[in-house]
């Protein structure tokens, strides 16, 4: 147990490693210094909902607009997420308060929803849809305070302080709806140190908002568009009655505070909204476990090998007309080329082509380079790379294809540059249909769509043909035994050996590896959170790829021995068994940890799902299949045959 005591010994150095780069990150933009009274821009990204899954623009309400009406210039990754940043009417300048303005029309004149206004801010509110706005850069939360459970007198000290990102748009009390017409906004700014003779500089480091609803008769406005805001026991909330038309006022204030929190850290309240101490104890948890099983199994795995090999070269020596039982009687059809190896090469190219791409993304990530402040950076750089990393793709596609005695490269190489993308673009097209009917922001704007297919067409294929062309002039594989004639006939194999049953017990543990990061990851995605743990990511891809590896090689080996050459589909099929694991836990997380009841968000939940199931299988699918090839290549290599 010195290997294993070893092992862990490393495994907590790397643990303690990761910690101090997982809170490190570098801001995507430089500060923007602002003195007194400069305009701090307020913009609006967009309306979410974790019921609907389905994002929509700012204005797709009819809150109050400014004059002109301005979109920001958005990178790949902010229009695929469905953000549509846009500028606003608040008026908020730095370090200035104000106690409350009516945003737009005159007091004496309130805005007038119709009634199909009305009716669409009703359901929004039943659907609890969040308004997301920025102020330089930092997006709003809403502060929630609750006693935890400690003892009754720290009760009375110390509330548990959590973020919300944006605020709610409104709320639902018996079956009447109430819209957040007053927005008190408190920003926070750090005062830059600066010489004495210069103006001092502030730079805003948190942006809190706290909703309140307001009856038009409780907001007592004069006519230069200021009001007074009603004590807060005699008010009653703004209703909207979905049946008629409703009267209302938009206000707002702004509070300025002092803050000790330096800009370089001012994300940190967002990025640490999830308990830390869980995820600290399920990792080193997975990671013990994952290491102790591959130890276990890696000295069961090469004992056994060392005596089979010995004992396959001692019979050799000693009497040929020995019966032979086992892994070696295989030798002559181990390498038999399997069934539609054209197909079996796209798909490991394309797994290949994800292989790199998520080390990639996920090694910059955890370097901090693609923090949250520059936002969509992380989706264009994962299109981007997939994009180049077609070369490596169909290198490795080509490579194989040869090794599998195919001829036809350029068809080959169109199947693996086609193959996987075009079943996600297939996917992501309909859904798309279905979001579009809908109106969101979500929905992929056609241009986009038009410039994806040409980075498709015009750097990827092209990239996968250069790799492919390479790949299939280098040298095959070198098999260290011949193939016979005349294929051998498989025994009847006993009921463990099923394919399906292989990849039940070959997901077990690569999932348990990572099912608690993929909790996280769930969040992130559909219930609109950060996600900025890239160090526990990237020490959670490690353990996927060894436990992949090892489970792999173990399957492989328990094939060959019961005599079964038809390893080639087989492992990449069964590898790829965690993916099975990541689907239930989909359906699991989707009855118990979302509130979605529509059709057409619980379709968009399963057809991204899938895609993610389908990329996971091929990526595990890939890893376990060149372990088990490297593998069974290097045993046959030890031992002797005629």
């Amino acid at each position: 147990f010195s290997f294993l005591q070893e092992r862990l010994r490393y495994v907590l150095g790397l643990l303690l490693l990761l910690h101090s780069t997982d809170s490190f990150y570098v801001p995507g933009v430089a500060p923007i210094n602002f003195h007194r009274n400069d305009p701090v821009e307020i913009k609006a990204v967009k309306l979410t909902s974790s019921r609907t899954q389905l994002p929509y623009e700012y204005y797709s309400l009819p809150f109050c607009q400014p004059s002109k009406i301005t979109y920001k210039a958005e990178n790949l990754g902010e229009v695929l997420r469905g953000d549509r940043i846009v500028n606003t009417p608040f008026q908020v300048s730095m370090n200035v308060e104000k106690k409350c303005e009516v945003l737009c029309n005159f007091p004496n004149k309130p805005v007038t929803l119709t009634v199909e206004q009305s009716k669409l801010i009703a359901e929004r509110i039943r659907e609890d849809y969040y308004v997301h706005l920025i102020a330089d850069n930092l997006p709003v939360a809403t502060r929630l305070e609750f006693y935890s459970n400690r003892e009754e007198e720290e009760k009375k000290k110390e509330k548990d302080v959590q973020f919300e990102h944006g605020y709610r748009l409104g709320f639902m009390d018996s079956n009447k709806f109430y819209l957040h017409n007053h927005l008190s906004f408190i920003l926070y700014y750090h005062r830059e140190d600066v010489e004495e003779s210069q103006e001092h500089t502030y730079r805003v480091v948190r942006f809190e908002v706290i909703p309140q609803s307001i009856k038009l008769e409780d907001l007592k406005a004069d006519e230069k568009n200021m009001c007074t805001l009603p004590e807060a026991t005699g008010s009653a909330p703004q209703e909207i009655d979905p049946t008629k038309e409703n009267q209302l006022l938009f206000t707002y204030s702004v509070h300025w505070e002092e803050s000790d929190i330096k800009w370089a850290s001012r994300w940190d309240t967002y990025l640490t909204m999830s308990d830390v101490q869980i995820h600290w104890f399920s990792i080193i948890n997975s990671v013990v476990v994952v290491f102790f099983l591959s130890g276990i199994l890696s000295m069961i795995i090469i004992r056994t090998l060392r005596k089979d090999i010995a004992n396959y070269n001692k019979e050799d020596d000693i009497e040929d007309t020995m019966e032979e039982s086992g892994w070696k009687l295989v030798h002559g059809d181990v390498f038999r080329p399997p069934q539609y190896p054209m197909i079996l090469s796209s798909l490991l190219g394309s797994g290949i082509q994800l292989f790199c791409m998520i080390l990639i993304v996920i090694f910059v990530a955890m370097l901090g380079m693609l923090s949250p402040s520059s936002r969509g950076a992380l989706m264009t750089t994962a299109c981007f790379l997939f994009m180049f990393m077609g070369v490596f793709g169909g290198f490795f596609a080509g490579r194989l294809y040869r090794t599998l005695k195919g001829h036809r490269w350029k068809k080959g190489a169109f199947c693996t540059a086609t193959l996987y993308p075009g079943v996600v673009f297939g996917i992501c097209f309909v859904l798309n249909c279905f979001i579009w009917g809908k109106h969101s922001s979500g929905a992929v704007p056609f241009p986009t769509m038009v410039a994806l297919l040409c980075m498709w067409f015009g750097i990827s294929l092209p990239l996968v043909y250069l790799g492919y062309y390479f790949g299939f002039r280098k040298q095959p594989y070198d098999n260290p035994v011949r193939t016979n004639q005349i294929p051998r006939q498989i025994p009847e194999q006993r009921w463990y050996m099923n394919k399906f049953v292989g990849i039940l017990m070959a997901g077990i543990l690569p999932f348990g590896a990572m099912f608690i990061e993929l909790f996280f990851i769930f969040s992130a995605i559909w219930e609109n959170q950060f996600y900025y743990l890239f160090g526990f990511l990237f020490l959670v891809f490690i353990i996927l790829v060894v436990s992949c590896s090892q489970i792999s090689i173990v399957m492989v080996y328990f094939q060959l021995c019961a005599e079964d050459y038809r390893w080639w589909w087989r492992t990449f099929l069964v590898s790829g068994g965690s993916a099975f694991y990541v689907l239930i836990y989909a359906v699991f997380y989707f009855v118990n940890k979302l509130d979605i009841v529509e059709f057409i968000p619980s379709l968009l939940y399963f057809g991204y799902t899938a895609l993610m199931v389908l990329s996971f299988w091929l990526l595990t699918g890939t890893i376990g299949f060149y372990a088990a090839y490297m593998f069974v290549r290097k045993i046959y290599a030890a031992v002797k045959i005629d």
